[in-house]
């Protein structure tokens, strides 16, 4: 019987001191990338106009709103935007990251005025001031029908947005159905 406590309890010690030596060895997590970095532009808050262009005559309905940023670890950056869609308040939830294996930024957007859980794959120009994000959803002009659509992001200067929501028509033309300015009036940290 001695000798099975102490075969066991040698055994626990073993086991305890490789379990220790593991977790000291494991590798560190790698840091944000360049690409991450990059979303740090977003950081802030930030104050929004825009214009949709709803109708079949082409109309525009005026638009103002916020956007509030924040880096979520240094991968990822949180827009919260709120706005005013004809007195009705909305609401809208992205974030954006980059997928290092796949080389594209990715991302997600809810809002407050539809069902649709939106996922976005995109890219940046060869300047590295336009990001834009593609995605696909329900066709704003059918109902039952999906369509491909594009949110484009051009930082004009470090504190100013230039923002287009638009969605590829049946002849395969960008129609743009959103477009809009941010300025930024506060800069908080990065991390």
């Amino acid at each position: 019987m001695k000798f099975r406590i102490h075969r066991d309890l040698s055994i626990a010690v073993c086991l305890l001191f490789t379990g220790s030596v593991v977790a000291q060895e494991a590798p560190q997590m790698p840091g944000p990338e360049k690409e991450h970095k990059w979303l740090d532009k977003f950081v802030g808050q930030w104050v929004t106009e825009s214009k949709a262009f709803m109708g079949p005559d082409g109309s525009a309905i005026e638009c103002s709103g916020t956007l509030s940023s924040r880096s979520l670890g240094g991968f990822w950056v949180v827009n919260e935007m709120k706005g005013d869609f004809q007195g009705t308040p909305t609401h809208g939830v992205q974030t954006i990251g980059y997928d290092v294996e796949k080389k594209k930024y990715i991302g997600t957007w809810i809002d407050s005025m539809t069902s649709h859980l939106w996922h976005y794959e995109g890219s940046l120009d060869k300047e590295g001031k336009t990001l834009t994000l593609n995605a696909e959803g329900p066709n704003l002009m059918e109902e039952g029908k999906m369509a491909k659509y594009q949110d484009v992001f051009e930082f004009t200067s470090e504190n100013e947005l230039r923002m287009t929501s638009r969605m590829l028509d049946e002849d395969g033309n960008w129609v743009d159905f959103v477009t809009g300015t941010a300025k930024r009036n506060f800069r908080a940290n990065s991390r």
